[in-house]
């Protein structure tokens, strides 16, 4: 049974996770309130942190639209009409592997706006960009589950991004966001060399 919003309807603590029996009957994912509080503080953190360095970087006529609805399929959109970018922004505070919860109306928005772009941001102690990519659209077409029967479809998606479909830094089909800052102590995420987007 799941929630309204897609999470199981029943909370599992650690202690129940612990006791034999009741692991066996349970399924392989878990959900938490508390961690599902805390993936939403590090995505607000994250759309904050994207917000700075658009804004800082000079890209004109940023807005924060996902402060004012979830129907926009995406977080932020910047830049001229001309060259507008709708950017859907996915945080977290892992640098060692990324993984993103993809919305079935997020992926529907991208698959239908060619201005459409997903941004990995890697969240630091202090709240701002330790680091930033882009992934690919094309990956994210080739990713997301399919459909089996017309009685069912799926709603959200999650998945672990591969280093083949990271690209550092922010990047559009018109501009790219060069940001500057300390490089990290390690790899982050297993950047491959950067490759123009493809829709």
């Amino acid at each position: 049974m799941v929630t309204g919003t897609g999470c199981p309807a029943v909370e599992v603590n650690a202690t129940e996770l612990r006791d034999v029996g009741a692991a066996s009957a349970l399924p392989q994912g878990q959900w938490s309130q508390a961690a599902d509080e805390a993936r939403r503080a590090v995505g607000a953190v994250g759309e904050q942190a994207i917000l700075r360095l658009l804004r800082t970087g000079g890209v004109p006529q940023v807005r924060h639209v996902a402060a004012e609805s979830d129907a926009y399929g995406y977080d932020i959109a910047a830049g001229p009409s001309s060259e507008r970018a709708h950017l859907e922004v996915k945080s977290t505070t892992n640098p060692t592997r990324l993984v993103i919860h993809l919305t079935r109306h997020e992926y529907e928005v991208m698959a239908s706006d060619a201005a459409w772009h997903m941004v990995a941001v890697l969240v630091g102690r202090d709240g701002d960009a330790v680091n930033v990519a882009t992934v690919s659209r094309a990956w994210l077409h080739t990713a997301v589950p399919a459909d089996q029967d017309e009685a069912g479809r799926w709603e959200s998606v999650r998945l672990e991004v591969p280093a083949h479909a990271i690209s550092p830094g922010l990047m559009t089909r018109t501009w790219e966001l060069v940001v500057d800052g300390p490089a990290p102590s390690r790899p982050i995420w297993t950047f491959q060399p950067a490759v123009p987007l493809s829709a």
